[in-house]
């Protein structure tokens, strides 16, 4: 008899009172939850692909992106999206409105109402998941009205899309500002290559090595001619008349085209200030000048081709599912908690009730 009575006891307290007491909870107590869902995509234009010159835009075709959908999800999620909810407080009066019960509403004794414990609060009201395979989000949102469930749903919508737009002017102003720089940058390199040859140029007074030395080394070929013709006339005078008074006259013309032919040919060559020992360093100059030319010209285009992406619209929140206003709770589950409890229950009663005897064939 001790022993049904204890089985008894034992039953009451696990099963039957945990029973009763979920069944005016769920019956009288709680309060309805109503949960509003939408369903949205984040979608950019196909990213263009990086070359060494800049970016080369690779068509206007769109792709899910995911990297912008979990940012938005983490803004949705985050303190300041809360803080842009309840301005002026609107989400916490929703959550602590008379009617709600006490186990349910937000900092039901008025002992922790700081903003810290109303984002706890608000990560239980709000979720956003994601499907893998389509790519979409889905937003849900509880509260005890339909209304304020669909209200906050939708107000978190405009907030994510401003967010992503916020995101996406950021990401413009950046990638035009990066290509200016680039071409300030070009454009300093360009010019102070002009300027050094510029400067060697007026140092050396001489435009171009190359074309000069070709011009002199024709002089020299045309005064090689005449001191050929010259000399060719002295020694047929000489052989004719070597007493014609023409000889000194011929002898001076041939020793002053031969200096003339040795002066051009030291200004080519043969010595510090020739035409050869200054042509390196003319010819990497104008390497350099040319080299900082082209990198000013693909500056100027990288920067145009961020221009013209710029101008493309970037990501944004397209709406599949707008939110739901809900006519009827779905929370809490009234009928599967007063089962769950009566389950626990019993399964307690269970363990306990084998312990006990247990125990008392122990003692026995």
């Amino acid at each position: 008899m001790a022993s049904l009575a204890r089985r008894h006891w034992l039953a009451v307290i696990c099963v039957v009172i945990p029973g009763l007491l979920a069944g005016v909870y769920f019956a009288f107590v709680a309060s309805d939850v109503y949960i509003s869902e939408s369903r949205f995509v984040v979608r950019e234009p196909d990213k263009p692909a990086a070359t060494g010159l800049g970016l080369i835009l690779k068509g206007i075709g769109f792709s899910n992106s995911g990297d912008e959908l979990m940012a938005t999800r983490e803004y949705i999620l985050s303190r300041d999206a809360l803080a842009a909810l309840d301005r002026k407080g609107g989400f916490e009066r929703a959550y602590r409105r008379p009617g709600v019960a006490w186990t349910d509403r937000f900092d039901p004794l008025g002992l922790s109402g700081t903003f810290e414990d109303l984002y706890d609060y608000y990560a239980g009201t709000v979720s956003v998941e994601r499907d893998s395979t389509s790519g979409v989000a889905v937003l849900r949102v509880r509260a005890f009205t339909g209304a304020d469930a669909a209200r906050f749903n939708r107000r978190l919508l405009a907030m994510a899309e401003r967010r992503v737009n916020a995101m996406n002017a950021r990401g413009r102003s950046d990638l035009v500002r990066q290509g200016i720089a680039e071409v300030e940058v070009a454009k300093r390199r360009s010019l102070a290559a002009a300027q050094a040859l510029g400067a060697y140029r007026d140092q050396r007074r001489v435009a171009d090595p190359q074309q000069q030395g070709m011009v002199t080394l024709q002089l020299v070929s045309k005064l090689q001619d005449e001191l050929v013709r010259s000399r060719t006339m002295l020694a047929q005078v000489r052989g004719l008349a070597p007493d014609n008074p023409q000889i000194p006259v011929l002898e001076q013309r041939v020793a002053m085209i031969a200096r003339e032919i040795d002066r051009e040919i030291a200004s080519v060559a043969g010595s510090p200030a020739s035409l050869a020992a200054t042509s390196v360093e003319y010819q990497r100059l104008v390497l350099e000048s040319e080299f900082a030319d082209k990198q000013l010209a693909a500056a100027m285009t990288s920067l145009e081709q961020s221009r013209s992406e710029a101008a493309r619209q970037q990501a944004y929140v397209e709406t599949i599912a707008q939110p739901n206003l809900p006519d009827s709770p779905l929370e809490p589950r009234r009928l599967r908690g007063i089962v769950t409890v009566i389950v626990l229950g019993l399964v307690a009663w269970g363990i306990v009730h084998m312990v006990l005897a247990g125990l008392m064939e122990h003692r026995e």
